[in-house]
C-alpha cells in the first residue's frame, strides 16, 4: 500500500512538472499572413490539410515534400495563428476510405 501510494504521489508531481514546463514555453504566433509566408518562405512548405476545430478555430498543416519538414498551426476566430506542432519526413498518403457501413 505505501508503495501504490509513493508511487501516485510521484505520478502527480511530474504530472505537475509537466504542466509548468508548457505554461513556460512562450506561444508562437502572429498574424496568418506572417505564419503563411515564413512557413513558404523558409521551409518551403504549403498548405495540405484544413479543419475546423472547436470554437471557430481553423486547423491547417503545411509540409513541404521537398524538405519533408511540417508544421500544424491552429488559427483563432480573431485572426491570430498559433504554431501547434511540427516536424520531419512528411510523406503524403492516399488510402482509400473504409466502407460506409
Amino acid at each position: 500500500m505505501r508503495t501504490t501510494f509513493i508511487k501516485m504521489t510521484m505520478g502527480l508531481g511530474l504530472v505537475a512538472l509537466a504542466a509548468q514546463q508548457l505554461d513556460a514555453q512562450p506561444r508562437q504566433c502572429a498574424r496568418r499572413a506572417d505564419v503563411v509566408q515564413r512557413l513558404a518562405e523558409v521551409y518551403g512548405e504549403t498548405r495540405r490539410s484544413i479543419g475546423i476545430a472547436r470554437q471557430g478555430a481553423v486547423m491547417e498543416m503545411f509540409a513541404s515534400e521537398a524538405t519533408g519538414s511540417w508544421t500544424i498551426t491552429v488559427t483563432l476566430p480573431e485572426g491570430l495563428t498559433c504554431l501547434v506542432a511540427s516536424g520531419h519526413t512528411f510523406e503524403a498518403l492516399t488510402e482509400a476510405l473504409p466502407p460506409n457501413t
